[in-house]
């Protein structure tokens, strides 16, 4: 099943590690470290030029998306077939 990230960006849901929500996550050193790491290597792809409000790590990239983390993580747990 894939789960739309936004833009025109859909994943497979057995690719998605982790669902986080920018705001909550950007103050940890950890993370913001993480994620510069990722950009200079090239491994994060932004959605949308609107204002970020999540990022969805796979295995190979992390996605900025203005789509929320709840609104995702709803997606990811309908069961739709």
């Amino acid at each position: 099943m894939y789960i739309h990230i936004g833009g025109e960006i859909s994943l497979l849901k057995k690719n998605i590690i982790g669902i986080f929500d920018i705001e909550k996550t950007s103050v940890n050193k950890s993370v913001n470290d993480y994620l510069k790491l990722l950009q200079k290597k090239g491994r994060i792809y932004y959605t949308s030029y609107e204002m970020p409000k999540a990022f969805v790590v796979t295995d190979n990239m992390v996605y900025i998306t203005n789509v929320s983390a709840a609104t995702i993580k709803k997606r990811f747990s309908e069961d739709k077939i």
